[in-house]
């Protein structure tokens, strides 16, 4: 794990043991859970919740952590590009019947609405993490 770890840039010390504490405890070791679990990583608040967010046994995402009330912008940021990453779509936009509720919350996975925050060099990683092959 630690030669994982050393090219990874990480936003503090609890980010990485997170990461380096739950990564080898999903079902696959490839760039969708890599990218999932670093990116869940990196908002104390999502740390701290992370069985509302993702089920490591299933490797189910619960979308519906989105409307609890621990959630800040941060932390919601965070998850909507995990999701992303994860599914490769907006997974929780079908949490909702009413469709001008359903076109805010596919909005809320629009690049400015995630990277214009001081996770951004953390969301960057992410990216790199999930597409290797481009990003090198």
């Amino acid at each position: 794990m630690e030669e994982l770890c050393k090219d990874i840039l990480f936003y503090n010390k609890e980010h990485k043991k997170f990461f380096c504490r739950n990564f080898p405890k999903c079902r696959d070791f490839d760039v969708y859970h890599m990218a999932l679990i670093y990116c869940l990583g990196i908002d104390k608040s999502v740390r701290e919740h992370f069985e509302n967010v993702y089920d490591i046994r299933t490797g189910l995402i619960k979308t519906e952590a989105l409307q609890e009330g621990w959630q800040t912008s941060g932390s919601l940021r965070v998850i909507r590009l995990a999701f992303n990453l994860y599914t490769n779509g907006t997974a929780s936009v079908d949490d909702y019947e009413d469709e001008e509720e359903k076109l805010n919350e596919c909005k809320s996975y629009a690049v400015e609405e995630i990277f214009c925050c001081g996770y951004a060099p953390y969301f960057w990683q992410a990216v790199r993490l999930r597409y290797p092959e481009f990003c090198g």
